[in-house]
């Protein structure tokens, strides 16, 4: 896995840089975040550092050198699942209250759960892959963190730009 360190390492860079700017959106607009609780601000923003800490968490477990592929592979599909299944729980308690979402909300919450989901499960493949086989399973890891990127900056953007509109 040693061809893959640099990737490893720039990403676990861009996860951590990602994660800060979450907190500073959050830090910045916290009264308005928890004022609009018919928009599933809070929601969007913890799932944001959900994806972007699975993220560095799996890279810095990759970065910790003489690790065979079997064990490597556990320690990418047990922070897939941690990470599925907190995004999971999060979209849980939008829909528990779905009756009080504005209506407007209600129309970008699908896309953002299918997103959600497809920024997830590769972390999982790619865990189960690598146990499988090998460090060809690696691939469906950049997969997940891209699509894991995409939606945190999304998120982001609106939790510190569109949330002013």
């Amino acid at each position: 896995m040693e061809e893959w360190h640099d990737f490893f390492l720039a990403v676990a860079g861009a996860a951590a840089v990602l994660a800060g700017l979450v907190f500073v959106g959050v830090s910045i607009n916290l009264d308005t975040i928890m004022s609009n609780l018919s928009y599933g601000l809070p929601g969007r923003a913890l799932g944001a550092l959900v994806l972007l800490v699975a993220v560095l968490i799996v890279t810095i477990l990759l970065l910790v050198p003489d690790q065979g592929t079997m064990l490597a592979g556990a320690e990418v599909l047990a922070v897939g699942v941690v990470d599925w299944a907190a995004v999971v729980a999060i979209q849980m308690l939008v829909l528990r209250n779905w009756q009080s979402l504005d209506p407007a909300f209600r129309w970008h919450f699908v896309p953002r759960v299918v997103l959600s989901q497809l920024a997830t499960l590769p972390i999982v493949a790619a865990g189960v892959g690598l146990m499988g086989w090998g460090v060809g399973g690696l691939y469906w890891l950049v997969v997940g963190v891209v699509l894991s990127f995409l939606v945190a900056v999304v998120d982001a953007w609106v939790l510190l730009v569109e949330i002013h509109r």
